[in-house]
């Protein structure tokens, strides 16, 4: 898949958007890594997993961060207005 092919943001912005904004690197890689685990484990809870199981799955497919920092991420405090 070419980079301008991916776009993990795809609710959010258009594939040429996405391009532009990585190719001036005015992505936080972080924080889109974050909202697409958060977008997994919206997606594996409602498809009636548990919240446990849907943290092990992730686990496993994010085996580099730890259980906690993966349910920080899901369950982590939103910012207020």
């Amino acid at each position: 898949m070419r980079p301008s092919e991916y776009n993990p943001l795809r609710e959010i912005v258009s594939a040429d958007v996405y391009a532009a904004l990585a190719e001036h690197n005015l992505l936080n890689e972080k924080g889109v890594r974050d909202y697409r685990i958060r977008q997994e484990f919206r997606a594996l809870r409602d498809e009636d997993i548990s919240a446990s199981e849907a943290l092990e799955r992730l686990c496993d497919r994010y085996a580099y961060l730890q259980f906690d920092t993966l349910r920080k991420i899901v369950y982590g405090l939103r910012k207020r207005k």
